[in-house]
């Protein structure tokens, strides 16, 4: 009878691949319902382009930004996102259902990790691996419009594909392989270290079962595909006239650096240290066990560590080299897609064979895994850009908030990670699901203080919405001029370009974009229209002639009717239907931000009188006393306000025009502060005397 039972409740039992769904369907229900948290982009100019390259192919089926063709980025993200912005007119709703689209393909890693995990153990366990690659806090990036939602399960594919074609090469299974792999790098350029991964895993697989030349004549197809596609593209660049590393788009930059053997190193050293941060140390020790003893366990997991070998370190050092130049910082968001392959020989543990247990490559692989997190230099990674790039120094920013410095801080997560090697040598394998919780809460808790911390991308993308846009509807000039209007920006300003970037975002109408005082270097090179400013104030291009638009959104007064405003921001919609005039101009203001120096000057062509009511502010932490700005027209005072620091007060002055009808006033600073001399870290040397935060011409 006991048996009788036993095996009904075996067969009453849902399926593995149940189990697998309901992991799928629960990981995109809950990141759908986080990506709703994610205000507006923040990832910038990233996820601008992106989204204008999935708005064009939706509209116009091909791919453009800001109405110029690029080739540059890979297609198949755009592609994937475009039916969002095809079936939504409204940009703020289109941007909810890509972020949706987003939660479902990414929580889709699950069903790779778990076949990954399923060729060494038995389906609870590889149930786990899925599980785990989906909690991992890098998962959040289903809130940004960005490539990370679709090459993670690409990648995690073609590790699969590596995988099941060193245990049987069949030539369909390499020209499979092959082909997700160019699936891949039509995702992200990144993907180009597949390709030493791919030819050197079957290499190192003929070493570790002592078979080399007969592995390598078996891969004839593989590596005959990979030359004929290298000469091809060799001849085909050739005859254009062009470098092969053309085939890189944009990520070209990349090539033409000067890169050193040491910073490489160095940054080597820091993204594995920060990886195994990452991940809480013991997955890191489980894989590094595997692959120091590859021979002592069974042939699946052969296979597996010499995939996974070349997978992990072709594609950490190509990130850490790009690092060492481009970025200069640790860039985990180019590398977590290995993860889960430190997950599967977490969960194997328990499996006979699976990492091996002799003592000397369990205690080399503890060793190295609990000592790296010391090496990660907190006080120089630890900032604001590891909010968009290194979210496993996110939890540790919180824990330096809370009184811990980075001196210190270094040695706990050394004390740390020597814990969780130990923890790795002692725990008997039968308890190897306590690992799996272990990994599970860790990712948990990170996620939180990455999604919500006060140093968190949910804050990220607030301040961006609140930097760019402080209306109540973020589409705001559609619901003015109709999406279908054609709507110029003009830039003045080459610091903050959060308006110009969210506005142009949620706001189809928003197309070509003059910039008045040069190219925002922050832009990556976006296309634009560079223009000047005539004495009479018409703008021109270089040729000399005035761009005529309909509508324009501008910092500064236009010719032409005030439709609707950003009064918080001093950003006006304007109908022109003519040239673009700009009629005021303030001189004064530093380009990065809204302070002046000594004396602003503000000056309007065709002024009819009225006042000019300006917003004013001083730093806190600059002004221990109250600033007095003055203004005067034509040498007399007509005004002057006492700025009380914490305080913003307007200052409201009467406009004069002279004969020429044009007004202006000159503001002096009273008190200057250099930033350098009086906050302490600070490397300002700029003389500031009061925020000029809007100023607003009143008939």
């Amino acid at each position: 009878m006991t048996a009788f039972i036993s095996e009904r409740a075996r067969a009453t039992r849902p399926a593995a691949w149940v189990w697998l769904a309901a992991i799928v369907v629960v990981s995109s229900g809950v990141r759908i319902v986080l990506s709703h948290r994610i205000a507006t982009p923040w990832i910038m100019v990233d996820e601008l382009i992106y989204s204008e390259l999935a708005k064009s192919l939706a509209s116009h089926g091909e791919f453009l930004v800001r109405g110029v063709p690029s080739n540059g980025y890979g297609f198949v993200y755009p592609a994937l996102i475009a039916p969002a912005f095809g079936l939504f007119a409204s940009v703020p709703h289109a941007y909810a259902v890509a972020k949706g689209i987003n939660a479902v393909v990414m929580s889709l890693a699950a069903i790779p990790a778990y076949f990954l995990a399923r060729r060494l153990v038995a389906p609870v366990p590889a149930l786990a691996a899925a599980a785990l690659s989906v909690v991992i806090p890098s998962m959040l990036y289903t809130g940004t419009l960005m490539t990370e939602n679709v090459f993670y399960p690409l990648f995690l594919c073609a590790s699969l594909l590596l995988v099941v074609t060193l245990e049987r090469p069949t030539p369909l299974r390499q020209l499979l392989l092959l082909a997700v792999c160019g699936i891949a790098f039509a995702t992200r350029a990144q993907a180009i270290a597949l390709v030493p991964a791919v030819l050197v895993a079957p290499l190192l697989h003929g070493w570790i079962e002592r078979d080399l030349r007969t592995r390598v004549r078996r891969f004839a197809t593989l590596y005959g595909v990979v030359g004929g596609f290298a000469v091809a593209a060799l001849a085909v660049t050739a005859a254009r006239g062009r470098s092969p590393l053309s085939l890189l788009g944009a990520y070209r930059a990349a090539t033409s650096s000067g890169y050193s053997l040491g910073d490489v190193l160095h940054y080597l050293l820091w993204h594995a240290a920060e990886l195994d941060l990452s991940v809480g140390v013991i997955p890191l020790a489980a894989l590094l066990a595997l692959w120091f003893a590859p021979r002592s366990v069974v042939p699946a997991a052969r296979a597996y560590a010499a995939a996974t070998l070349p997978l992990v370190v072709f594609l950490v050092v190509e990130v850490a080299a790009f690092a060492s130049t481009e970025s200069r910082r640790i860039e985990e968001r180019n590398d977590f897609y290995v993860v889960p392959l430190m997950l599967v020989p977490l969960v194997g543990l328990g499996a006979d064979r699976v990492v091996p247990r002799t003592r000397r490559p369990v205690l080399a692989a503890a060793l190295v895994a609990g000592v790296l997190p010391v090496a990660v230099p907190f006080a120089r990674f630890v900032n604001s850009s590891a909010v968009s790039d290194t979210f496993g120094l996110l939890p540790w920013w919180w824990l330096q908030d809370q009184g811990i410095q980075f001196g210190p801080l270094r040695l706990v997560a050394l004390a740390g990670g020597v814990a969780a090697a130990v923890l790795f040598v002692v725990l008997p394998r039968r308890l190897a699901p306590v690992l799996w919780l272990l990994a599970a809460v860790y990712f948990a808790g990170a996620s939180v203080v990455v999604e919500n911390g006060r140093h968190g991308i949910r804050q990220a993308a607030v301040g961006s919405l609140f930097a760019g846009i402080r209306v109540a509807h973020r589409d705001w000039i559609d619901r003015t001029v109709g999406r279908g209007s054609d709507v110029a920006f003009v830039w003045h300003y080459a610091g903050e370009t959060r308006p110009l970037w969210n506005n142009e975002f949620f706001n189809r109408s928003v197309g070509d974009v003059y910039t008045v005082d040069g190219p925002d270097p922050a832009d990556g090179g976006l296309p634009e229209t560079p223009v000047r400013e005539r004495r009479d104030g018409t703008l021109v291009t270089a040729a000399g002639k005035p761009p005529r638009v309909g509508y324009a959104v501008s910092y500064t007064d236009l010719a032409g009717k005030p439709l609707a405003r950003d009064a918080k921001l001093g950003l006006a919609l304007y109908r022109v239907n003519g040239p673009l005039v700009v009629l005021t101009r303030v001189g004064g203001l530093y380009p990065n931000d809204t302070w002046s120096g000594r004396r602003v000057v503000y000056r309007r062509l065709r002024c009819g009188g009225g006042h000019l009511a300006v917003r004013l502010g001083t730093d806190e932490q600059l002004f221990t006393r109250p600033q007095l700005v003055t203004a005067t027209v034509r040498g007399k005072v007509v005004g002057r306000q006492t700025i009380v620091p914490g305080e913003q007060p307007t200052l409201r002055v009467p406009l004069r025009p002279d004969a020429e009808h044009v007004c202006r006033v000159t503001f002096t600073m009273a008190q200057l502060r250099v930033p350098a001399l009086v906050e302490q870290g600070s490397d300002d040397t700029r003389r500031l005397g009061a925020h000029f935060f809007a100023l607003d011409y009143v008939r």
